[in-house]
């Protein structure tokens, strides 16, 4: 199926689509994709600090693998 086609299938099931969570869903999805919007920006203040704490413990070292995670919790 080409582009169009797919676009144009996409709108006619949009066109009868009644479902908020699925509407509101679809349209965070296209405000998150389109333009030169950065999600970074988006973020508290709080999960910027996170994020980079988490950056900086890899680039340190302090990881610990999934498998050793699994073998200490016997998941």
């Amino acid at each position: 199926m080409g582009q169009k086609a797919i676009k144009l299938e996409l709108i006619e099931w949009l066109k009868k689509l009644n479902d908020i969570d699925t509407l509101n869903y679809l349209k965070a999805v296209k405000d998150s994709s389109f333009g030169n919007k950065n999600w970074w920006n988006d973020l508290a203040e709080e999960q910027r600090l996170g994020i980079q704490r988490g950056i900086q413990d890899i680039d340190e070292n302090r990881i610990v693998s999934h498998t050793e995670v699994n073998k200490k919790y016997g998941l």
